[in-house]
């Protein structure tokens, strides 16, 4: 059985497990390919899922919390991967070593290369709020595509502005809006990041890479304002998932 899964706390809101179980039916091979949760609380337990499943397993996926500190983990990791700071995807080779890569990166980087009105407003910077290993990925698919990118959190650090800060000039400035914090994820769908909705224009492009739900209260309050457009996050997961699959192919 070649058997792939998914790492992280909790895991009640995963997609990847019904996405890659309908990819192997889809694709003919479900006999023998199987795709697993491995809810891991503590990231010094992943070498043990490794030696349990010995193998059998050829690939993982990473979610939060250990999308950074996985790293220490793995015998290699890719160039970009590593530049980011984060791992979202594990391939596992024949010999049972392990090299890290992110997707994350490809599955924004192609969701925003199709979205028509990104290419019709072509906002030359964008407001990343939060700072986790999802957010490394998108900033730096931003800066490939020539953005500049400011991160927005609650804590006021050296790289980064907070919500107080967000002024008029600063919104204006900014046309792109990306959240990459879990706010507004199911089950707690009434939260949202505090930015302030009322400084959002018709030029406005917001993209939440939450998918569960799929419209966000970040999202509804945005389009109530009469934003330009907004993007949902399940295509980026589908963008990353693919490569994934890719990957653990090559």
């Amino acid at each position: 059985m070649n058997l792939y899964g998914l790492i992280g706390y909790p895991l009640g809101h995963s997609f990847s497990k019904g996405y890659f179980t309908e990819k192997f039916q889809q694709l003919g091979i479900s006999e023998n390919h199987t795709y697993e949760k491995f809810e891991l609380a503590d990231i010094q337990d992943f070498p043990a899922l490794l030696k349990e499943n010995a193998g059998s397993l050829k690939g993982l996926n990473v979610t939060i919390p250990h999308k950074q500190n996985i790293i220490a983990f793995l015998d290699a990791v890719d160039e970009g991967a590593l530049k980011i700071g984060a791992v979202n995807t594990i391939k596992i080779m024949p010999d049972g070593s392990t090299k890290g890569f992110n997707t994350d990166y490809w599955g924004f980087r192609w969701t925003l290369e199709k979205w028509a009105e990104f290419q019709e407003v072509k906002p030359t910077k964008a407001l990343i709020l939060g700072k986790g290993g999802a957010a490394k990925a998108i900033i730096q698919a931003l800066e490939d595509l020539g953005l500049a990118t400011q991160y927005v959190s609650r804590k006021k650090e050296e790289d980064t502005i907070t919500y107080e800060e967000l002024t008029e000039e600063v919104m204006k400035e900014h046309l792109l809006i990306v959240n990459t914090t879990p706010l507004g994820m199911y089950p707690k769908t009434e939260n949202f990041p505090a930015i302030p909705y009322s400084l959002l224009s018709d030029q406005h492009l917001l993209y939440d890479i939450v998918y569960n739900p799929l419209e966000t209260t970040f999202l509804k309050k945005g389009l109530a304002q009469g934003v330009k457009s907004v993007h949902f996050g399940l295509e980026m997961l589908h963008g990353q998932a693919e490569k994934a699959w890719e990957i653990w192919g090559e």
